[in-house]
């Protein structure tokens, strides 16, 4: 099972990465690793070693702590959002709302989304 803290670390990877429009290949080159690696570690399905962390920030040029920031938010935020699925796009009935949602109206659809917005705030 994954841990919160890996996975945060892994998504501040992958978000450093595409800023600066870095491919997985060409990150795991410079680290001296294969991209299934970088895969595992984006995913946080990998824990990432301090010397690794180490070598990835120097490569992406941000200091270890750019990993680390946002994390005591990012907690508090999944503590709210325990009945959302993790992987919400490959969940098939949440693409079959989002479908249909999208398939109704623009006037229609946001007053829909305005009452689903209520009803998420009384529950």
């Amino acid at each position: 099972m994954t841990h919160h803290v890996d996975v945060h670390v892994g998504k501040r990877v992958r978000h450093r990465r595409w800023l600066i429009g870095m491919t997985q290949q060409q990150l795991a080159q410079q680290v001296g690793i294969k991209f299934q690696q970088i895969q595992k570690y984006e995913t946080g399905a990998n824990r990432i070693s301090a010397s690794r962390l180490w070598d990835i920030a120097e490569t992406l040029d941000v200091p270890v702590s750019f990993f680390f920031e946002g994390l005591e938010e990012a907690q508090k935020d999944e503590a709210d959002k325990k009945s959302v699925p993790a992987d919400l796009m490959g969940d098939k009935e949440a693409l079959d709302l989002v479908r249909s949602y999208y398939a109704i109206p623009e006037n229609q659809r946001r007053r829909l989304f305005e009452l689903a917005r209520v009803l998420s705030d009384v529950a």
